[in-house]
């Protein structure tokens, strides 16, 4: 269960993208939602939209872990790592990632990897005591 928390959670938004993407690229473009909004207007998200803001709800829940202190840390900051380069490979490599969507996860696996990295420096530094050897 420990090394459950160290999984980067924004590797199943990919993977989703890549479920849909592969399976029928109609689906990202497909409406999920439509809201009558008070204005008048028609308030329409696709598969994308949502895609994206899960994104940036499992980016927020990644700062958190990365706010912890422990050696699980830096296997998820490992993994964080490894998901963006695999991404970052698939958007170079593979057509069907060739999408504004897709860049976007992609910026924002960019943000975690970064903010963790970042937040556990930051953190670090606090919880190092310096003890001794003032002048006497």
């Amino acid at each position: 269960m420990r090394y459950l928390m160290a999984f980067p959670l924004l590797a199943l938004v990919l993977l989703a993208y890549n479920v849909m993407a592969f399976t029928d690229p109609g689906w990202l473009w497909a409406e999920a939602m439509r809201f009558n909004m008070m204005s008048g207007a028609l308030l329409s998200l696709q598969w994308a939209d949502m895609l994206i803001m899960a994104a940036l709800f499992l980016l927020f829940v990644e700062v958190l872990k990365a706010a912890r202190v422990g050696s699980l840390t830096i296997i998820d900051h490992i993994m964080s790592t490894a998901v963006f380069i695999v991404a970052l490979v698939e958007f170079l490599l593979v057509e069907k990632a060739g999408t504004a969507p897709f860049v976007t996860l992609l910026a924002i696996s960019l943000i975690d990897v970064v903010a963790g990295y970042s937040i556990s420096i930051r953190s670090a530094r606090r919880d190092v005591a310096f003890t001794g050897g003032g002048p006497a």
